[in-house]
C-alpha cells in the first residue's frame, strides 16, 4: 500500500509485497484453523490400535497456521520488510475482474447447477470483458452448455452438480 515512481509519469500505488505476504499468511491461517477443528472433530488422540484419523492432518493444521503467523508477523512488523510494490491497483482490478466472478461462478453452481451456472458465467465474460455482441454470446454459451450435458448426462452418464432448471426437464 505504498507508492512508486513509474518512469516518465506519477506515483503509482498499489499492494507491496508485506501487504500481499500478510495477506496470504492470514488465509494460510484460516485453513490450518479449519485443517485443525475439523480434525479434531473426527479425533487427534493415540488409541490402542495407533493414531486416530484426524492425529497427523490436524498437526499439519497446527504447523501451517503456526508458520502463518510468523509470515504475517515478519511482514506486518519484521526489521526487513519488503516495501516495494507487488502489484498495482491497475493491474490488482484486472485479476479481480476475472477472481470475483470466478468466485461467484463456484457459488452459482451449488444454487443453480453447473450447466446453468456455466451459461452464466461465459455470457458473462463474452458481453462484459470481450464486448461480444448478444446473438453470438447466447449461442455460444447456450450451445456450448448443451453440449457438455449431452456428452455427461446422456452420452457418458455422468451426473454433474444440477439445479432446478434440470429438475424441470427431469434430470
Amino acid at each position: 500500500m505504498d507508492h512508486q515512481q513509474t518512469e516518465g509519469g506519477p506515483p503509482q500505488g498499489g499492494l507491496s509485497h508485506s501487504a500481499v505476504d500478510a495477506i496470504t499468511a492470514v488465509v494460510f491461517f484460516a485453513v490450518g484453523v479449519v485443517m485443525m477443528v475439523d480434525n479434531y472433530r473426527i479425533g487427534i488422540a493415540w488409541a490402542s490400535d495407533g493414531p486416530e484419523s484426524g492425529y497427523f492432518p490436524f498437526h499439519v493444521g497446527m504447523i501451517i497456521s503456526l508458520a502463518s503467523i510468523a509470515v504475517f508477523v515478519k511482514a506486518m512488523f519484521g526489521k526487513h520488510r519488503n516495501r516495494e510494490i507487488f502489484v498495482s491497483w491497475d493491474r490488482f482490478r484486472l485479476v479481480l475482474l476475472v477472481l470475483l466472478p470466478t468466485a461467484l461462478y463456484v457459488l452459482l453452481i451449488q444454487l443453480l447447477g453447473i450447466y446453468v451456472a456455466s451459461t452464466l458465467f461465459i455470457a458473462a465474460f463474452m458481453r462484459l470483458l470481450g464486448k461480444i455482441g448478444w446473438l453470438k454470446t447466447v449461442l455460444v454459451s447456450v450451445g456450448v452448455n448443451a453440449l457438455l450435458f449431452w456428452m455427461f448426462e446422456i452420452q457418458f452418464l455422468v451426473p454433474l452438480p444440477k439445479g432446478p432448471l434440470e429438475a424441470l426437464f427431469g434430470y
